[in-house]
């Protein structure tokens, strides 16, 4: 019988074959939750799904964030959308 190494998420449940990427991922998680927070404690009245799909697309895109930022605003027209951001639930 073979042993098979697996990473597993503790924020979405997520596996990973590999420690980098699901360290990647949880830094990402943990990055859509910050904003999430901001965008909560920011705008009145939003809703808490749409906040949080807002913080998993912002976070997910975070790369061709910085770059808009530093003056490629362009970037962000050319980045394909996300084909659906899915809420985050917490493990049972």
């Amino acid at each position: 019988m073979a042993v098979v190494a697996v990473w597993k998420c503790d924020r979405d449940g997520k596996m990973f074959d590999d420690k980098k990427a699901a360290e990647a991922h949880d830094k990402m998680l943990e990055l859509a939750a910050n904003i999430t927070e901001l965008i909560e404690t920011s705008i009145k009245g939003i809703s808490e799904e749409h906040s949080e799909a807002i913080g998993l697309l912002l976070a997910g895109k975070s790369d061709e964030l910085a770059r808009a930022c530093k003056g490629k605003p362009e970037l962000l027209l050319e980045v394909s959308p996300a084909s659906s951001v899915t809420p985050l639930v917490a493990n049972q």
